[in-house]
């Protein structure tokens, strides 16, 4: 473990990485939004996530959140979020260091449209599926140090999942953790919170069921019919209706919703859906293929530059700032130590102290 600067509050990781904000809350990890500090005051954005406090100790946790750096490592492609770095902070929690996605989330970029009363752009989401979809076929053929396959599937395809930069590039997220989560049942509340809705139907017949490229596919399928529908498909009050609703698996025809989209679009989309895993696309590559046969007829552009653009006016939208404020802007942080990362039963660690945003070089 690489020792911290001297803020025992846990803002500054390994001496190097310190915490801003934080960005995300899950089950098992938050993550935040922070910077790392390299030499002649080179600062560089980044993103980390910390499994909590309260679980850091918990072997199983530990484990998993151990396979995820191992896996994560081994994930080299433009649409996935790289893995920096991996350790332990002074309290024993282990973090990972990823790259940090400036822009929104397909959930907010969907929100973003839904709040001023506009239909997502078709074209626009079926070229974020494609760029997913790339994402996802990588690590499906993944393979070993020695050239053996070892595919990593996602498990875990949701619109806070697919990250949409200003630069336009699309991006998946959590990608080996939910590999490592294939060893947990799905009945395990900590383990599904909030992800339910977009389990495949196989996956909650038999949580003994093994994941496939057809169970990844039909969560994007999900994902792909709520962004363009404008509201959930499977969700429902609490999780057993939910779960109910995945295994009945009825998706109401999306032209019903949406008669502006192109017949092929929607035959996509519900082939993506089928309750038999044998109906839906053999690949990612294949339904990637029939996006793209669908995008031929278009004629605005798709590529990076409109994606980027619409991303700036959905965080206009969305009342964010232009960009994350640069690191020369971030002022310095109070909190109780370690305040916001400690979880329950932490008390006795709590007590006021300020850090600065970044140490000097004494520290």
């Amino acid at each position: 473990m690489l020792p911290s600067v001297e803020d025992a509050e846990g803002n500054v990781l390994a001496g190097r990485y310190q915490l801003v904000e934080r960005a995300g809350e899950g089950g098992m990890a938050d993550v935040w939004r922070a910077v790392t500090r390299g030499a002649a005051g080179f600062i560089r954005p980044v993103g980390v996530k910390r499994i909590k406090a309260s679980l850091s100790h918990n072997p199983e946790f530990v484990q998993m959140f151990v396979e995820e750096a191992r896996v994560g490592a081994t994930l080299d492609h433009p649409n996935v979020v790289q893995l920096h770095d991996f350790g332990v902070d002074d309290w024993g929690s282990h973090y990972l260091v990823m790259e940090w996605v400036e822009g929104v989330d397909l959930g907010r970029w969907s929100k973003s449209f839904q709040d001023a009363g506009w239909h997502t752009p078709w074209h626009l989401t079926a070229a974020i599926g494609i760029e997913a979809l790339r994402g996802l076929h990588a690590a499906h053929g993944r393979t070993d140090p020695w050239g053996k396959p070892a595919p990593a599937y996602h498990r875990d395809v949701t619109p806070g999942n697919v990250l949409i930069g200003l630069n336009g590039i699309v991006k998946l997220a959590d990608f080996s953790l939910a590999r490592a989560m294939d060893r947990a049942k799905i009945t395990r509340p900590e383990m599904v919170k909030g992800k339910v809705a977009y389990l495949p139907p196989e996956m909650v017949d038999d949580s003994k069921t093994e994941p496939t490229p057809q169970s990844d596919l039909f969560s994007l399928g999900i994902v792909l019919w709520e962004i363009l529908a404008g509201r959930r498909l499977f969700k429902q009050k609490t999780d057993l209706e939910t779960l109910k609703s995945v295994m009945a698996c009825e998706v109401p025809p999306l032209e019903s919703t949406r008669p502006d989209l192109p017949a092929e679009l929607t035959r996509t989309v519900h082939r993506a859906l089928e309750r038999d895993p044998q109906k839906r696309f053999r690949t990612a590559r294949q339904m990637a293929r029939a996006l793209a046969r669908v995008l031929r007829r278009v004629a605005e552009p798709t590529d990076a530059e409109p994606l980027g653009e619409s991303v700036a006016l959905a965080r206009e939208r969305l009342k964010l700032p232009p960009r994350d404020l640069p690191p020369s802007q971030l002022v310095p942080l109070r909190r109780s130590r370690p305040g916001d990362l400690l979880g329950e039963g932490d008390d006795d660690l709590r007590e006021s102290v300020e850090i600065p945003a970044f140490p000097s070089a004494k520290d």
